[in-house]
């Protein structure tokens, strides 16, 4: 069982930045697919950024694509999305999920979420 713990949300104007950890424990996370998803009031939870279990492959929204980020470093048990040029539309609860596959990763183990919220 792999517990997933975000941090790094919080309240940012526009175009501002925000670096969100996903700490893992509980399992090898060197094995899993990362994910980052976003949920906004409201709306569907969607995928932001993907990463291979060995941060050789990624996959981005096309909303975020060249604004964010997302990596991992599998000696710290921990997966980041780097969020820059941040937009009001950006604001929504980000999750990070653990999985397996690549490409078209399932993903088994959900964080309990970050609020982030954009200002403009």
């Amino acid at each position: 069982q792999v517990q997933l713990v975000e941090s790094g949300g919080g309240l940012v104007q526009a175009g501002g930045s925000l670096r969100l950890s996903c700490a893992a424990s509980g399992g090898t996370f060197g094995i899993y697919t990362m994910g980052w998803f976003r949920q906004a009031p409201g709306k569907e939870r969607d995928v932001v950024a993907a990463i291979r279990w060995n941060g050789g492959s990624t996959h981005y929204a096309d909303s975020v694509k060249g604004r964010f980020t997302i990596s991992r470093d599998n000696a710290k048990n921990t997966a980041y999305l780097q969020m820059n040029t941040l937009e009001p539309e950006d604001t929504a609860v980000y999750y990070c999920a653990a999985g397996r596959n690549w490409p078209r990763p399932i993903y088994d183990y959900w964080g309990q979420g970050t609020q982030v919220t954009v200002s403009s």
